[in-house]
């Protein structure tokens, strides 16, 4: 039996877990030096089957960060994955050559899959719609930071709810805390999906509040969460054009938000959020990368030691 610990969702860390990566990171951002040769001789495989130009280079920037070294592919055609090899096949492979793996894939469920039948720990990357745990990991870091607790926040979240694995994801880690309040905001077409609502904001007995009215409930907001309208995730390419300006976020509708608000964003934008607001000391989203980059790290060396891979 298998017992390694992996990564695919969030929610394979308890609330403790979480909070040590959060401390962990941050005594990197304070000492960097004392982790500097943390994976010395240790080899991180990032197999992306999709496009990523942050999530790889963040992986690749935090295992080199720690004195390791980093092998791995950018694109399924790069891959075996074209002559038709299996994930799991590729995962068994991988493990001879390296110590831990960092996987984005189209498909969902396909990081679960190599977990299941590779000898190393396994980090999602991302897989489709599904996951994207160390995204949520690096979005709750910037809310620690920021915010100094996940308790007793109003959130708000813009844009595309119904594809955004991000999204879904942020919904699933705060709600374990107390005192949460959500805000979903979005086009009709784009709205939270139901099961999300049912097995996570309604279970956890989390108030919310849908709307397609941003402006409305801008007032309220400790944070808000901006999305692109993700072309990949369409069928439709009208569908994409008709709603993928649906939430632009200007100066003028900034005008009656909080002081403190913190505006976050997964990134990449596209032009969700104005150039203008770069310069405005609530928006967090460039610092989310830099915070990607050291709760990677964090994440690891959690996964390395607990797989006897390093002291």
């Amino acid at each position: 039996m298998n017992t390694l610990k992996h990564l695919i969702d969030i929610s394979d860390l308890s609330v403790e877990e979480i909070g040590q990566l959060i401390d962990t990171a941050n005594d990197i951002i304070a000492n960097p030096g004392k982790y500097s040769e943390k994976c010395r001789g240790k080899k991180l495989a990032t197999l992306f089957f999709e496009p990523s130009t942050r999530t790889r280079l963040s992986f690749e920037a935090a295992m080199y960060e720690l004195g390791g070294n980093v092998l791995g592919f950018s694109e399924a055609q790069s891959s075996s994955a074209a002559k038709g090899e299996s994930v799991a096949d590729t995962a068994k492979t991988v493990s001879c050559y390296a110590d831990i793996i960092a996987m984005r894939h189209p498909k969902e469920g396909a990081p679960l899959v190599a977990a299941q039948n590779a000898t190393i720990p396994v980090i999602n990357a991302g897989d489709g719609g599904h996951f994207h745990p160390t995204q949520t990991l690096a979005d709750l870091l910037t809310i620690a930071r920021e915010k100094g607790s996940f308790e007793n926040l109003t959130v708000g979240f813009c844009g595309d709810l119904k594809f955004g694995r991000t999204v879904h994801s942020l919904i699933g880690a705060l709600s374990r805390y107390s005192g949460l309040n959500v805000v979903l905001i979005s086009p009709e077409e784009l709205k939270l999906p139901s099961y999300v609502k049912q097995e996570v904001l309604k279970k956890a007995g989390i108030p919310y509040i849908q709307t397609s009215n941003l402006e409305e409930y801008m007032p309220n907001l400790d944070i808000l969460y901006m999305t692109r309208v993700q072309r990949e995730r369409f069928f439709n390419e009208e569908d994409y054009l008709r709603l993928k300006d649906s939430y632009i976020l200007t100066p003028d509708k900034l005008k009656n938000a909080k002081k403190d608000l913190s505006i976050m964003h997964p990134l990449p934008r596209v032009n969700e959020i104005s150039v203008e607001i770069d310069q405005d000391p609530r928006a967090c989203y460039f610092k989310q990368v830099l915070n990607g980059k050291y709760i990677r790290m964090a994440l690891i060396l959690k996964l390395l030691r607990e797989a006897g891979t390093i002291a």
